[in-house]
């Protein structure tokens, strides 16, 4: 917890907001200091709601002046609670709302920090055209919050994280200074790439005002199908094989277990099992292209094969939207289908793809030893080496019991991941859930540069004080 507030200083961040431009109403706040699965609660006397970039210098001008420490807000969908404040000044950028341009004939668009990235879908759509990063909670989640976590998603496989698809920001730097670097170029070598310091450094250099984002063009054929198969490994041959046969029009290529599948059928209302029969693990993969009727037929073959060498069980390819969406439901209801079902250790790791089999087993074998019964939901983005690993405790298991050996088991699963050469955080970020932990994992001249670096810009260490090192 910070120290209280003072008094001036919200008197002065009330004159420069101006009426409409804060709450210090509690239930207007409240929402805002929950984390969605209830894990963090955190408390603010201040909400600060700016509607400009100009607004937003001022509120952070006054609050370096006076050392006052800011937490960062956009969706409130961040998974490792950075977004939540512990006394500190709550600055949400739900009021940035405006979509400032698109063009078609430079392939960008520049959205401020406000807007979700469902309306940044849709703008792309008007004009014929894509933006390529797809999220569960797309509905809520932020640009400024997908920029500052540099946030992943179901498309990394083809176009990457955020930082890939970012050509240009806005930013207000720790002193109040306003950075405006929307620029829409695809090169620029003229020294040190300023917005790539802003992306993933999750609201510790700078609060996003608005971004300049890559668009692509529409795909002219889709195709969405679940397949059934009986290992990782499998999964991994299947996924070298579908990159070699399609050229690279493999879209995404997402892994579940069984168990993540029955927690959606019990969980979520509307859910069908995909296949007729189960199988231990499944891939939802989609191939895209550019020429009508390609990506089908590309799957057909595909599968074919697979289905012809054992690599595939069993598949259903969708014949319509709806069923694609339903396809993509229960990849996109793994996380929610869990809530019910008690304590839960979760980790959002990555390891060098080839791994991911190994990861598996050696990380599910010591995790039911130290837990026996433990139930493990795998799942996630296999085709970048992203796995999102959470042990739910055993069924009709104590959730107080299985909490208490949660740092104790996570820590099993992140030295073995670093063992691999891998990553504790693929996409979430660090925030204030793993920013002790990820301090482990780094070499000391690592963590001295990029402490070098925060200090340079936040001498005060006012903006998200607790996140990053």
């Amino acid at each position: 917890m910070t120290a209280p507030v003072p008094a001036d200083v919200i008197s002065r961040l009330k004159a420069v907001l101006g009426p409409g431009g804060f709450s210090e109403d509690a239930e207007r706040i409240a929402p805002k200091l929950v984390e969605w699965r209830d894990r963090w609660v955190g408390t603010t006397p201040f909400l600060a709601l700016p509607r400009t970039t100009e607004e937003v210098a001022a509120v952070v001008g006054v609050c370096f002046e006076a050392g006052q420490a800011i937490t960062i807000q956009g969706g409130n969908t961040g998974l490792v609670g950075g977004q939540i404040p512990q006394g500190e000044i709550l600055l949400s950028t739900e009021r940035l709302s405006s979509i400032r341009e698109v063009d078609a004939l430079d392939d960008a668009l520049i959205a401020e920090a406000g807007v979700t990235l469902s309306r940044v879908h849709e703008a792309a759509a008007e004009v014929r055209r894509r933006f390529p990063l797809g999220l569960a909670s797309e509905g809520s989640a932020t640009v400024g919050g997908v920029v500052s976590t540099n946030a992943g998603g179901t498309q990394v496989l083809r176009y990457g994280m955020a930082r890939n698809l970012v050509l240009g920001l806005e930013a207000v730097l720790p002193n109040g200074e306003v950075w405006n670097g929307l620029k829409r170029l695809r090169k620029d070598n003229t020294g040190y790439d300023l917005k790539q310091f802003l992306i993933g450094a999750e609201g510790t250099l700078g609060v996003v005002t608005a971004a300049a984002l890559k668009l692509y063009p529409v795909m002219a054929s889709r195709a969405v199908a679940m397949i059934g198969v009986s290992s990782p490994d499998d999964a991994i041959r299947l996924l070298a094989r579908a990159k070699d046969e399609t050229g690279g029009a493999v879209e995404a290529f997402e892994l579940m277990g069984r168990l993540g599948i029955d927690f959606a059928l019990r969980n979520i209302a509307g859910t069908r099992d995909p296949l007729a029969a189960p199988h231990p693990w499944y891939v939802l993969a989609e191939f895209a292209s550019g020429e009508p009727g390609s990506a089908e037929t590309a799957m057909e073959r595909f599968l074919a094969k697979g289905l012809k060498d054992g690599l595939v069980r069993d598949a259903v390819v969708a014949q319509t939207d709806t069923q694609a969406k339903a396809l993509w439901a229960i990849r996109e209801n793994q996380s929610p289908a869990q809530k019910p079902e008690g304590a839960t250790w979760k980790h959002d790791v990555a390891v060098p793809v080839s791994l991911v089999p190994r990861f598996l087993e050696e990380a599910s074998a010591a995790m039911r030893a130290l837990v026996p019964g433990a139930r493990i939901a795998a799942f996630g983005h296999v085709g970048d080496g992203n796995i999102h690993y959470d042990v739910l405790r055993p069924d009709g298991g104590s959730d107080a019991e299985h909490s208490a050996l949660r740092d104790r088991g996570s820590r099993i699963v992140h030295d073995l991941v670093a063992s691999l050469g891998g990553s504790i955080s693929a996409e979430h970020g660090l925030g204030a859930m793993k920013t002790a932990e990820g301090a482990r994992y780094k070499s000391e001249v690592e963590l001295a540069a990029q402490r070098a670096i925060r200090l340079a810009l936040d001498p005060k260490r006012i903006l998200n004080p607790r996140v990053l090192f």
